[in-house]
């Protein structure tokens, strides 16, 4: 599959660099005209769980958005905590907990997602979303949060 990439950024492992992720996510499909409120939650829940769970004191995370034919967008966040990786299938949380929804919204709203190692300690969750569906006028274009994306130099 002939992938173009549209982004590749090394953000700090902080809550501000999961924002960030997500900004830079919605400024990028944004740019081309393609819808991202879906996308932007996925990165935000993967990027949230790589700063939460794939945290290293000095090391950062990746943040990679490719686009394919479809168009298919490949979403892939590393860190480098191998050892805590997400289990194999998303499950529900019990009710009443205060997380453990993250990976179930991502299978929900992914056509399919996993995680990939290697080289160590490298950890990448990755997820494909088919971007094809036209965008409706209250849908895709507008930031969920209410704030304009942020610019970026390419």
């Amino acid at each position: 599959m002939n992938q173009e990439i549209c982004l590749v950024a090394t953000l700090p492992s902080t809550p501000r660099g999961a924002r960030a992720a997500r900004a830079l996510t919605v400024a990028q499909l944004a740019e081309r005209r393609l819808p991202f409120e879906d996308a932007a939650q996925v990165v935000a829940e993967l990027a949230a769980n790589a700063v939460t769970h794939g945290k290293v004191r000095g090391r950062d995370f990746r943040l990679a958005l490719r686009i394919a034919a479809g168009p298919t967008l490949r979403i892939e966040v590393s860190d480098t905590r191998r050892e805590f990786g997400p289990p194999a299938a998303a499950e529900a949380p019990e009710l009443g907990a205060e997380s453990g929804r993250g990976l179930v919204l991502v299978a929900a709203l992914a056509t399919r997602w996993g995680t990939d190692h290697g080289p160590a300690p490298l950890k990448t969750v990755w997820a494909e979303m088919d971007l094809a569906s036209p965008i409706s006028p209250d849908r895709g274009f507008h930031d969920p949060v209410g704030r304009s994306p942020v610019p970026h130099d390419a």
